[in-house]
């Protein structure tokens, strides 16, 4: 809520490296003038003279002493005082002269005998239920990882686990839910090390689809190799054998594991018109057994001598004995074997799955009375509506000493907060203001804590964070809870918060007589050089429900620890809302803010979409942002939601909804620049061009912010095409209460914006026209002057903080 602002309409909020809720609060000026007035001044360097016109310090020399005599002996001066703009290094171009990379991993030694090995619960989404599990299958020198939904890279980061090692991603179905983190996870495997790293993708024929939609903004897609699988693809078996019909798919056998896959479709009952994004895995993950341990006192009696002949026995030869006339065989010498564990992670989406799994004969031989493998462990990723069905409790029974781990979404498991170092943070804030940091998504979890443990085989365990199922060394076989976090509640937080600064609850009392006091709008100012005695016209009589910024994401190039990648939800109530980019991870961002029935109300009431550029961390969040608002509305009538964004942005939705239907109407940047809106009133859009004025030469012919996609035939960058989704725009935005969505050009990439908000007039209780308040988004940008013109008179100012400061500079001298 626009509570306070200061003169000239103008607050600016920056994205602070301490916080990352909707505003800051400053209870006193801060100045860092007193700070650089005290620091110690530097000796005068020898040889210079006051009033020397010379530099007061030697010049800084341009290369090492290394650099300089290579140069020298390759005859070239280091001695020029002058610098030339290297155009080439700009625009990225030196790279293209370093010798091609090797894609290639090193190459590991594998041995299955003396190895750990453990399946692990990766909890993302347990609390939030926004996107799938992912499950982690570890090997000293291998790691396989199965689904990648949004947040894995900062639930990584969050627990230390390392994704440097990651060889293989599988995917069960290929869908924004078990898919939305694989684009910013290939990005990050891809700038690992000098060289990057390679990883193989698996999943259904489906995948493809997927893959084109994210080559319109991943450029080293050549660290991806995909391997699809399915009826319509004609992927080779391991090993060169054919598939006979029924037996399923191998896709990965070396020495330490072997996995299999086996296809679910939906069954012809389910309702027409399925998108081939339901089609789901059932992954098979077999170990080789291990010989028995070697008997030298049998193969002596059976008149072997010490030599080569024991290792060939061992190795699975038989041999001929030196004193008797008999051949020895291994099992003559050998103990027995010890059969390798077997693991199923299994996805049913419907019930209409849960029938095939039933019925499909790949299953039979893994079943504990009819087949030669025995399963160990089964990791159910399915949800618990489906889990709890007769049918698929009966294919349940037919494991009768399996261990079941029931990773689907439940309730509960919201009181558990996988982040926590961000929810810690997010309660103790909580507990200085309230008003201003809403209380986490979390509360008493005693009730669970103790679930679930010294279950014994053939029982159903509720997955936990970072719970392991250990398969190697045979001896450790079964549960292992060591890893699994202790369990966080906002008591603890606090109780630790006032054992470390026993002085806090002071100050939180304080906050709330400044809240609560006659003059708490003055107290809340964060520009001190800015008069305080004077409130925006703009915010005269303005209430809480008017008008609410949320900053969900605050973080840079990817999710950290604390952070999330760009994301600002504008609340408009009950007239709408609207979000300002849409990174990675957004949806769950929403839930921890509103809760789960608070976050889907949220995702329904969402009007419009607005995306600055296709950077990764600005836009990979959308797909299943849209995916759930299409799952939340398909029962009653409704509106697609409009998407605002570059060109590009298209192309990768276009292509992603051969996967899943979003729901959505595109309409392009450009399409909304000042320019167009003056086409949408005068109705006629021949008068202004796609290179509208609006524009001015940052997207000219021949600039290099010039994109490869601005075609002149494109319809999308014709206005008169455009004009329809225009005005429905138009419309949109005269219900929210909007007069304006103004997008600008701005200097990061090629086509990238800004936007400009801007709400209609109000009148106050005498009558008189109170003017709407403005709010200016930079997306990413550097300091230039279509920023600093669509900021003057703008009542908030959200901005990155990249080069924040010379930019607010530049504003706060126009305004």
């Amino acid at each position: 809520m626009l509570s306070s602002m200061p003169h000239h309409n103008l607050t600016l909020l920056g994205f602070s490296p301490l916080k990352s809720s909707s505003f800051a609060l400053f209870l006193r000026p801060f100045s860092l003038y007193p700070i650089l007035a005290s620091s110690p001044r530097r000796p005068r360097a020898a040889g210079y003279r006051r009033g020397d016109p010379s530099p007061r310090f030697p010049p800084r020399r341009k290369w090492s002493s290394f650099e300089e005599e290579s140069r020298q002996r390759k005859g070239m001066s280091s001695s020029s005082d002058s610098f030339e703009f290297n155009k080439r290094r700009a625009e990225g171009k030196d790279k293209i002269d370093k010798p091609k990379k090797s894609l290639k991993r090193n190459t590991r030694t594998l041995n299955p005998t003396n190895t750990i090995a453990y399946v692990q619960i990766l909890g993302t989404g347990m609390d939030t239920q926004d996107t799938s599990p992912s499950v982690l299958l570890f090997f000293d020198k291998q790691r396989f990882i199965f689904n990648a939904g949004e947040g894995l890279q900062r639930f990584c980061t969050e627990h230390k686990i390392k994704l440097s090692k990651v060889d293989h991603i599988f995917l069960s179905r290929v869908c924004s839910e078990t898919a939305g983190g694989l684009p910013g996870l290939l990005l990050t495997l891809a700038g690992i090390g000098e060289d990057g790293l390679s990883v193989n993708v698996w999943g259904p024929s489906d995948l493809k689809y997927l893959v084109d939609a994210m080559r319109s903004f991943i450029p080293r897609a050549a660290m991806v190799h995909t391997r699809s699988f399915g009826p319509s693809d004609s992927t080779p078996q391991i090993g060169g054998s054919s598939k006979a019909e029924g037996d399923p798919f191998v896709l990965v056998n070396d020495e330490v594991v072997k996995i299999s896959a086996i296809l679910l479709e939906p069954s012809p009952s389910e309702e027409p018109g399925n998108k081939s994004g339901e089609t789901s895995v059932v992954y098979v993950c077999e170990l080789p057994e291990i010989n028995g341990k070697f008997d030298p006192a049998k193969a002596m009696a059976l008149g072997l001598r010490a030599g080569p002949k024991y290792g060939k026995l061992q190795s699975g030869q038989s041999v001929k004995s030196d004193y008797k006339d008999i051949t020895v065989h291994p099992s003559d010498v050998m103990g027995p074997s010890v059969p390798g564990p077997v693991v199923l992670l299994v996805d049913c989406p419907t019930e209409s799955h849960a029938e095939e799994l039933l019925s499909t004969p790949s299953m039979n031989r893994y079943y504990s009375t009819d087949g030669d493998k025995f399963v160990n462990c089964i990791i159910h990723l399915s949800p618990a509506s489906v889990t709890n069905s007769a049918t698929y409790q009966s294919w349940m029974k037919r494991f009768h000493s399996a261990q079941h781990i029931l990773a689907g979404h439940e309730t509960k498991n919201m009181e558990f907060p996988i982040l926590k170092a961000s929810s810690r943070i997010t309660a103790r804030l909580n507990y200085l203001c309230p008003q201003f940091f809403p209380a986490p998504g979390f509360c008493c979890v005693l009730f669970f804590a103790c679930q679930c443990f010294g279950s014994s085989l053939g029982e159903n365990v509720s997955a936990e964070n970072l719970l392991k199922f250990t398969l190697r060394p045979h001896v450790n076989l079964g549960f292992d809870r060591s890893c699994i976090p202790s369990q966080l509640t906002s008591s603890r937080v606090i109780d630790e918060l006032l054992s470390e600064i026993p002085e806090i609850s002071s100050k939180t009392e304080e906050v709330k007589r400044l809240w609560n006091g006659p003059h708490n709008n003055k107290m809340m100012i964060e520009e001190p050089w800015l008069n305080e005695s004077t409130v925006p016209s703009c915010l005269e009589n303005i209430r809480r429900d008017d008008m609410e910024i949320v900053l969900l994401g605050t973080g840079s190039s990817q999710p950290s620890r604390y952070r999330n990648v760009s994301a600002v939800y504008i609340d408009l109530f009950s007239r709408g809302s609207i979000l300002l980019d849409c990174g990675e991870g957004t949806l769950g961002q929403l839930k921890r803010r509103y809760g789960l029935e608070g976050a889907d109300e949220a995702v329904r009431n969402l009007k419009c979409i607005w995306i600055s550029h296709i950077h990764a961390d600005h836009h990979t969040g959308l797909a299943r942002i849209l995916a759930r608002r299409r799952e939340l509305l398909k029962e009653g009538a409704h509106e697609p939601v409009i998407v605002v964004g570059p060109r590009p942005l298209k192309n990768f939705l276009d292509a992603y909804q051969r996967l899943e239907d979003l729901d959505m109407e595109f309409l392009d940047c450009r399409n909304t620049t000042s320019a167009s809106w003056a086409s949408l009133e005068t109705t006629s859009p021949e008068k202004t061009t796609s290179n509208g004025s609006a524009e001015g030469s940052l997207f000219s012919k021949g600039s290099p912010m010039q994109s490869i996609y601005k075609r002149p035939s494109s319809p999308v960058t014709d206005n008169a095409s455009a004009l329809p989704y225009l005005k429905k725009l138009n419309r949109v935005l005269g219900e929210m209460g909007l007069e304006d969505l103004i997008s600008f050009p701005v200097v990061h990439c090629p086509q990238a914006f800004g936007v400009v908000l801007k709400a209609a007039e109000r009148k106050n209780m005498a009558g008189d026209k109170i003017p709407g308040w403005k709010t200016v988004y930079s997306g990413d940008t550097r300091p230039c002057p279509q920023m600093v013109e669509a900021s003057k008179g703008a009542t908030v100012l959200i901005h990155e903080v990249c080069e924040a400061s010379l930019l607010t500079k530049n504003i706060l001298k126009h305004n």
